[in-house]
This record gives structure tokens, C-alpha cells and sequence, in this order.
């Protein structure tokens, strides 16, 4: 459910739709009640309807209710509280990526417990440890996306690298580290609800996850932007917990600010200089390509802005959504090795 907000704010509703496993019945949003997800955003390639409310989505014999958007601040609006018990009262399952815990609610939990269904609280962290290095040892390469703000198609890339390193042969493996790609990928940690000093901890484990279930080849979900006045931190704890052989960076071309702040966005040039500095500290790695997203442009458009990325940076540049991961995978795949951690000079 996204009511009010699926053609716009409601990325976990998009990014489930487009690339979950599980079936979506429908969508529950009445500004776009009648039509059909491809008639408002095309590009999700589904042809899932859109209802008005929870009793209408019902008549389609969903298990699940998914909270399709996460509003800022993370809080349930208080309008739809009675729609998430309509939902309860039948017995679906509630999956919920919000910051509010939901079986943390009193009138929930009562709820659910009395119909015998589940509450998923996606962004609910387990015990993690600290950052302990293991990372360093994992055998596989490691990947992840970086960006130039939030919500520009972080995960999107991850995942799409993913099916293309498949295709062509290799184990890769998704590590989801925010609720959208948890809902998706059914395993994860949300580490921007992980308490700072275990954030890196939480993003080792998760790499730790996926070496273990034999990924040849791993792609990290990034998070945030690393000048995004609020969430930089969550961008820093993976760019140092999940100890990255290689980056992506993803780019939104339209945005000349971080969303909601006046802080401007940076160049690419800029941005590859600040992460590949950074790392260098610790355990350098180097951005290998520059992935956009230009849902918004024209194709001419985006081929144009797709071409001068290439001639800013002299990197592999696409957009792997629009136009398949394929050819950008191939460019990049013989740069995706291990690199070794800087390790100090023994003191005479």
C-alpha cells in the first residue's frame, strides 16, 4: 500500500515490483484507483491494478500487506492505521520497512495476535558485533554501489549487476542493507537503524553472509550519499564494513541538491576523488564506472548525458535499468579482483 504517494515517494513498493519473487495482487493507492501499475509507471513492467483500499485488494486473495513507502521520519501516517488493521483482521501478514516498529504498536500487536498473523518489522536490527576485520579474509570480490544522493538507484544497480554476473557465469550475490532490498531478497540488515558504533559491524556481517553461502562474486547495496547531511554516516559505516574490492557510482543527473537540503550535489569527478581518498586510507578501491539513472530523460537525452559522464571520468558509463547491465558488466567485470588492506610498517 502507497496510497497517495505510488507514482512518487513509494520506492519499496517499486523496487519489490519490479524485482521480488513474490506476486503483487495489486496496489492500494486511490489517486490511481482503476488503472494498472504499467499505466502509471511503465517502466515496473507490471500489469498489477491499482485499488482504493485494503477491502478491494482483498477480493484478489493477497497473503501479504506491504508498507510500500517509508515518509520521512519513518512513522506510520495516522490515516492509514485503519486500512494495516483491515489487513490484520483477515490474517495477512504485515511486512513494514518503517523506522516505527509496528508489533511494537499495542493496537497491532493485540491485533495480530488475536487473528494468529505475523507483523515483519523489516527494519527491526539483530545483535551485531563491531567491526572486526574478517571482511579483509573473504575470498570473494566485493562491489558496492555508492551515489550521489538518496533514492538514485543504488540497489537497482546492485541488483542488475547481479543478473548480469549470472548470466554470465558467475555466483554473485545481492547483500540487501536497507528495507526494500531486506523485503526483496527475504534476508539483511537495515544498518541505517543499527546503533553507529556497529553499523561497519553489521555491513561486515552481511558480507560475511554471503561468502559463506559461496558468492563468487558479492554486490553491496549502498546507502546514502557520502556529503547527504543526514545520512552519510550509513554511507561511511559500508564503505568501511563491507571492506569493497571495487565501487559503482550512481548517479541521478537532474539533481544539482541533496533532497530536502540545499547542500549541492557533486560532479562525478568530484565524487570519485572523495570516496577513492577516503577508502585509500584503509583499504583502497576504485570506482569502476558510473551507472545512471535517467528514468526522467528522453532517450537522446540520456544517451547524451550517458556520454558525457564517460568523457568527464574516461569510465565505463550507462544506464543499467533503461538499457540492460549487460554491456556496463561486461566493461567492468576484469576489474572486479581483491585488493589487499593497508597494513602498517612494523616500528624498529
Amino acid at each position: 500500500m502507497a496510497p497517495g504517494c505510488f507514482a512518487g515517494d513509494a520506492k519499496t513498493a517499486h523496487g519489490v515490483i519490479r524485482y521480488g519473487d513474490d506476486e503483487v495482487v495489486a496496489v492500494i493507492d486511490p489517486s490511481h484507483a482503476g488503472k494498472s501499475v504499467r499505466d502509471v509507471l511503465a517502466h515496473l513492467e507490471s500489469d498489477a491494478p491499482i485499488v482504493a483500499s485494503v477491502a478491494q485488494a482483498l477480493e484478489l486473495s493477497p497473503t501479504s500487506l506491504l508498507i510500500g513507502t517509508a515518509p520521512k521520519g519513518g512513522a506510520l501516517p495516522p490515516e492509514w492505521r485503519s486500512e494495516v488493521l483491515a489487513a490484520i483482521a483477515r490474517r495477512l501478514e504485515i511486512v513494514s520497512g518503517l523506522h516505527d516498529l509496528l508489533h511494537e504498536d499495542r493496537e497491532f500487536f493485540t491485533a495480530a495476535r488475536t487473528a494468529g498473523t505475523a507483523i515483519w518489522d523489516v527494519r527491526e536490527p539483530p545483535v551485531v558485533p563491531l567491526f572486526g576485520g574478517d571482511a579483509y579474509a573473504v575470498k570473494a570480490p566485493v562491489l558496492l554501489t555508492v551515489g550521489n544522493d538518496c533514492a538514485v538507484g543504488k540497489m537497482s544497480v546492485a541488483l542488475e549487476l547481479v543478473r548480469a554476473a549470472k548470466a554470465a557465469g558467475t555466483n554473485a550475490r545481492f547483500v540487501p542493507t536497507g528495507q526494500t532490498g531486506i523485503v526483496i531478497a527475504g534476508w539483511g540488515i537495515s544498518v541505517d537503524r543499527v546503533i553507529s558504533d556497529f553499523a561497519a559491524g553489521a555491513a561486515e556481517q552481511l558480507v560475511l553472509y554471503a561468502a559463506h553461502e559461496g558468492a563468487e562474486m558479492i554486490f553491496v547495496e549502498g546507502q546514502g550519499a557520502i556529503n547527504h547531511p543526514a545520512y552519510a554516516p550509513v554511507t561511511l559505516a559500508l564503505m568501511f564494513g563491507s571492506a569493497p574490492d571495487a565501487l559503482v557510482l550512481v548517479c541521478d543527473p537532474r539533481r544539482a541538491r541533496i533532497e530536502t537540503y540545499d547542500t549541492p550535489t557533486l560532479g562525478y569527478r568530484e565524487l570519485i576523488r572523495l570516496h577513492e581518498t577516503l577508502l585509500a586510507t584503509v583499504k583502497p578501491a576504485p570506482i569502476l564506472g558510473v551507472a545512471l539513472n535517467t528514468r526522467a530523460l528522453t532517450e537522446g537525452e540520456a544517451l547524451d548525458e550517458i556520454a558525457r559522464a564517460h568523457d568527464e571520468t574516461r569510465l565505463p558509463a550507462d544506464d543499467v535499468v533503461r538499457f540492460g547491465p549487460e554491456r556496463f558488466y561486461a566493461e567492468i567485470a576484469s576489474r572486479i579482483v581483491k585488493r589487499p588492506q593497508l597494513i602498517a610498517a612494523a616500528r624498529a
